[in-house]
């Protein structure tokens, strides 16, 4: 069934301030994203998601916790880049309207301390309000509230990887004993930034590169990159990703009747095999937030759907399996047979 897509200009950008020599949010977008956000300095922000608050009230957490056995309850999901990316995704359930930067120097960001910190205090804010209500585990409470985050999902909204000093920051948490896992998901448009996590050991428990193209027709179509060369930043990331220490994941997002076909199975799992991925996750594209404007429920694929893509997929990569899926988040997991990391985090990944 062919659906109608409401494509946002990609041109169409913000102009950021520049206060006291350091890059920021312009008036307006600052009002804007602090509606939904907890501004942290003068680029980031944290949120706790619907899965973290269900988590304290004593409910499930997210398909992380059944994939990888991160603590939900302590999850601070945050950006150092928040209003600031290189792509233009039409499935991003954030707004189009960026602001215009995609690269920041060094002298005109915050520095890391401060960004850690300003997180966790900004989480702790948000968290706060749960305990009022009727259904609240003290327990998971009293450690989301008191304790340090020891998950990190670095991933909220905007581009980590523009944030020049994102291995300091990196470095900073993995030094912290009360960290146990950070996830860093990125669109793959900064190859030279994952280098540099590699050669300054700042790289992540877990890295995720997007996926929603099987090819550079559809990635133009879908991800809507600001670079001229976009597909081939993606692919030199794919291809760092299979010589990077880590655990690797693919995140591919699957829209119904846009990049579900079979004639593109053999686009994925090329790009797949080449990254050497640990894991990869097949998630259907969710209707939530802005991008409701340009796609839609239609667009949203069932668990059945899920599971028979990823059939047909693990057919095309003998390598792989499908190792667990979560109807509820309407995901699949697939993981590489030799790959050397369980799919649980036992310990501290140092």
């Amino acid at each position: 069934m062919f659906h109608t897509i409401q494509y946002h200009p990609v041109g169409i950008r913000i102009e950021e301030e520049i206060s006291k020599g350091k890059v920021t949010f312009s008036d307006n977008a600052r009002k804007q994203y602090a509606k939904s956000y907890g501004i942290v300095g003068n680029h980031s922000g944290v949120q706790i998601c619907l899965w973290n608050k269900k988590c304290i009230q004593g409910n499930r957490g997210c398909y992380k916790v059944k994939f990888y056995g991160i603590d939900c309850h302590r999850c601070c999901q945050m950006s150092p880049a928040l209003a600031w990316c290189s792509e233009a995704c039409v499935f991003c359930w954030r707004p189009m309207e960026w602001m215009k930067r995609t690269s920041f120097s060094d002298s005109e960001v915050d520095e890391p301390d401060e960004i850690i910190s300003g997180c966790v205090k900004a989480r702790r804010k948000l968290v706060s309000g749960i305990k009022g209500g009727k259904r609240c585990d003290l327990g998971k409470f009293n450690d989301a509230f008191k304790r340090f985050p020891s998950h990190w999902a670095i991933s909220l909204s905007g581009e980590p990887t523009i944030y020049p000093k994102l291995g300091q920051m990196i470095r900073k948490l993995k030094e912290n004993p009360e960290v146990r896992t950070i996830f860093l998901v990125t669109n793959g448009q900064e190859p030279e930034r994952l280098e540099s996590l590699a050669k300054e050991d700042a790289l992540p428990t877990q890295l995720y590169i997007s996926l929603a193209a099987p090819d550079e027709a559809l990635f133009k179509k879908i991800n809507r990159s600001m670079h001229k060369d976009g597909w081939e930043r993606l692919n030199r990331s794919l291809t760092l990703m299979a010589g990077l220490p880590c655990r690797r994941v693919i995140r591919l997002t699957l829209i119904k009747g846009l990049n579900d076909s079979f004639e593109h199975f053999d686009g994925y799992a090329s790009l797949i095999s080449r990254s050497k991925a640990d894991f990869v996750e097949v998630k259907s594209y969710m209707a939530l937030g802005f991008s409701r404007k340009r796609l839609g429920p239609a667009f949203m694929a069932e668990q059945d759907h899920m599971k028979a893509f990823s059939e047909k997929l693990v057919e095309k990569m003998k390598n792989y399996k499908i190792e667990d899926e979560d109807d509820i988040s309407r995901i699949v997991l697939i993981r590489r047979k030799d790959s050397r990391y369980p799919n649980i985090i036992q310990k501290e990944m140092r």
